[in-house]
């Protein structure tokens, strides 16, 4: 099952020299697109930190003085706990930050085809 190796290598070989050359704007768009990625992984991993020690102080204090969860808390609900919080912030935060960047570069792209 699956794509021959000889194949595979021809066709992995084949998209990294391709014959088609982009263009300035398609270059321009694409470092764009790389750039919004990057913006929005550091906003995301900013805002996974804030949330992971947001999360953390009070989960590991109410383990500590709450005798409930003293005795149904144990230490994977805690991570748990923890990581989804991280998680949550992180994937929220890299989506709206990519979605802005994406829409300032739609405003951006409109502007410089109406100038011309």
């Amino acid at each position: 099952m699956g794509i021959p190796s000889e194949l595979r290598d021809m066709f992995i070989s084949n998209n990294k020299n391709s014959f088609l050359i982009a263009s300035p704007a398609e270059k321009r768009k694409i470092l764009r697109t790389k750039q919004c990625t990057s913006e929005g992984v550091r906003a995301g991993f900013k805002a996974a930190s804030i949330a992971c020690v947001a999360s953390a102080v009070p989960t590991l204090a109410a383990v500590r003085m709450i005798p409930w969860a003293k005795a149904n808390l144990n230490y994977t609900a805690q991570a748990l706990i923890i990581s989804a919080a991280s998680i949550a912030a992180y994937f929220i935060t890299a989506d709206k930050t990519i979605l802005e960047c994406a829409r300032r570069n739609a405003q951006l792209e409109d502007s410089l085809r109406h100038s011309q």
